[in-house]
């Protein structure tokens, strides 16, 4: 990929995206993009000394955990992300669903092993974003215990508390209080940065940790048991897949800006200050993160903590509805109301499903684990897996669409996936500690959109085979003396232009009525996130009364029928919408006995087939204006 169409896709993010002066984006995505893995310093270190100290800690255990930390933070975000993976943007947009489409432009086909990892990856992060509030506010909430101790009956009942409050603000939208987010969470850095630079002081040994020497040293000395402590040594980069994933939001250069300016140096400084803190004083392993802070400071920053942590939430929570919508317009799950909570920011959106099951499954897991230690062996696989994804991902990409050499490929992108590898197989240590958590939650999902997959590609299959062509059709109307003509503009909708829509057969054979005007429109998803003007439209004049028109949206965009519609008239489609209906199909499904799918995932299908969103409000028409017409299908 050339430097010229990088640039080129830039553009397109700022277009679409990410607008604002420089100062403003990089404000943003401090807010946004960093605080999962700002909040990190809050149990990485503490988790990975407590791993190591079942025998006992070592001064030269504890720089190799620190060098551990370091160099994870440097060779997994640094370079993988801010140098690698950052660079390929679909159109501005980053994340699994993006390097998939970008993947599929180069294919002829629709492989299926690609849509598969990209379910995965989907399923993987949808599973991180129950975990991360619930271990971010216990751990922000469990600082409480150093400064009341008697607090510690309470961690659960108040982190439910704000987790709860988190997920019912989530139908007003967060535009109001989002503007506090960038603010807010560069105290915070600034605050972990000073922090840790006040404490180096108190044993300057822990600049050896900057030396990898003493973290291959620490996994050569542990051997296999060093497993369990590179599983904790990973929560130090949880968050760090978010660069990718919300570049559209904020463009390429301010994310790399505020990683290289402030928050990677943050992150070093808190955790130099926190391992010479143990070095100088080894009681302080029990919470080091806290213990930085002198005891005037110690309520304030719990505060300024839980307010981080709650920021950090509302990220990852963000961050699933945008993942499910672009599953939903992709085709890999049914369609969901999907609420705009902001009339300025299109980002802003809230999907009352997803939320609900979100917020179900962080307050289990809340009550489930119930110490943010505890829900430390839960953490991490889901990050893990998706990150290795993101890896095959990419080393495809650059392969078969950047056409590296195979050499080239494996010595940039062999030694980091290599990493992440040994990261996985060490979270997978925790399987049975509770690492099974997000594997079930990443498999249900996976189960449900490879369902859906199968349903509907079965239910268009026996659609088709029923079908009349539109030539066909068209013989029948010219031949038929029964039809009466009614003034206006009729609108099909159906997903296979090329036949007769359902509805359209329906009205013909029980109202007998044929408009003056018909227009059949079919929606199809680009594997684009973004798709301009011109290219939105494809209209093909049938005969004199039929008009075919293809609609083209981006997997970031919303299916707005009625305002693509109205390009169609620039390109001679006249029509009133005030004289025009919009005949939707409604199927039913009977289960069938002979074909089709299993029982057991036939019964799924059905499930999420009456459990789909109204295609009303799905493709933004005009409810006063919309005729349904049912159908009964056996599959």
């Amino acid at each position: 990929m050339s430097e010229q169409s990088t640039e080129a896709s830039t553009s397109t993010a700022t277009e679409h995206g990410a607008k604002g002066s420089l100062a403003v984006l990089v404000l943003g995505c401090i807010g946004v993009v960093y605080g999962d893995i700002g909040t990190s310093p809050l149990y990485a270190m503490r988790e990975s000394i407590r791993t190591a100290s079942a025998n006992g800690l070592m001064r030269h255990e504890v720089l190799g955990i620190v060098s551990l930390l370091l160099w994870t933070l440097t060779l997994i975000v640094t370079v993988k992300y801010v140098v690698l993976v950052m660079r390929a943007d679909n159109h501005g947009e980053g994340g699994t669903l993006s390097l998939v489409a970008l993947i599929q432009q180069s294919l002829s086909t629709r492989p299926t092993w690609l849509i598969g990892i990209g379910m995965v990856g989907i399923s993987l992060f949808f599973g991180d974003a129950m975990i991360t509030p619930a271990m971010s506010v216990l751990s922000a909430v469990e600082g409480m215990v150093l400064v009341a101790p008697g607090f510690e009956s309470f961690v659960v009942p108040v982190t439910l508390t704000i987790i709860l409050v988190l997920f019912f603000v989530q139908r007003f939208g967060t535009a109001v209080v989002s503007v506090l987010f960038g603010p807010i969470m560069l105290v915070w850095f600034f605050t972990i940065g000073i922090l840790g630079l006040r404490h180096i002081g108190d044993d300057w040994a822990i600049f050896a940790a900057v030396n990898p020497y003493h973290g291959i040293l620490f996994l050569i000395e542990n051997g296999r048991s060093s497993l369990v402590v590179m599983g904790s040594v990973f929560l130090a980069v949880t968050g760090g897949e978010a660069l990718y994933a919300d570049m559209g939001h904020f463009g390429r250069r301010p994310i790399r800006i505020a990683w290289g300016a402030l928050v990677f140096p943050s992150l070093t400084l808190c955790y130099l200050g926190q391992g010479a803190l143990v070095l100088a004083h080894p009681d302080a392993a029990d919470n080091p993160f806290f213990r930085l802070a002198p005891d005037w400071l110690l309520l304030p920053l719990v505060i300024l903590a839980t307010c981080a942590t709650v920021i950090a939430s509302q990220a990852v929570i963000s961050g699933a509805f945008s993942m499910v919508k672009q599953a939903v317009r992709m085709g890999l799950l049914p369609r969901m109301e999907i609420l705009h909570t902001s009339e300025s920011q299109v980002g802003q959106i809230y999907l009352p499903k997803v939320n609900t099951i979100l917020a179900a499954g962080v307050v289990f897991l809340v009550l489930q684990f119930q110490s943010s230690s505890n829900l430390a062996s839960a953490y991490g696989i889901a990050v893990t897996g998706d990150m290795v994804i993101t890896s095959i991902l990419a080393t495809v990409l650059f392969r078969r669409v950047w056409g590296w050499s195979p050499l080239l490929t494996n010595v940039v992108i062999g030694p980091l996936l290599a990493i992440e590898v040994m990261f996985l197989i060490a979270n997978a240590t925790k399987i049975i500690d509770g690492g099974y958590v997000p594997i079930l939650i990443a498999s249900g999902l996976c189960l449900m959109m490879w369902t859906w997959l199968r349903g509907s590609a079965h239910v268009l299959s026996q659609a088709r085979r029923d079908a009349v062509s539109i030539d066909t059709l068209m013989m029948t109307v010219q031949k038929s003396k029964r039809l009466k003509e009614v003034s206006g503009t009729a609108v099909f909708l159906t997903a296979d232009p090329e036949v007769a829509p359902a509805a359209l057969l329906h009205n013909l054979k029980h109202n007998q009525v044929l408009h003056a005007q018909n227009l059949i429109v079919g929606v199809n998803m680009a594997n684009t996130p973004y798709v301009e003007e011109e290219d939105r439209v494809e209209v093909t004049p049938i005969n004199e009364r039929f008009t075919r028109i293809n609609l083209v949206f981006g997997y970031m965009e919303e299916t707005n029928v009625p305002k693509a519609l109205a390009l169609a008239r620039r390109m001679g489609v006249k029509y009133d919408i005030m004289s025009t209906s919009f005949f939707l199909n409604r199927r039913s499904f009977k289960p069938g006995r002979k074909q089709g799918l299993p029982v057991w995932q036939e019964k799924i299908f059905l499930s999420m087939t009456r459990s789909a969103a109204d295609a009303t409000s799905f493709y933004r028409l005009p409810v006063n204006r919309v005729i349904e017409l049912g159908q009964q299908m056996v599959i």
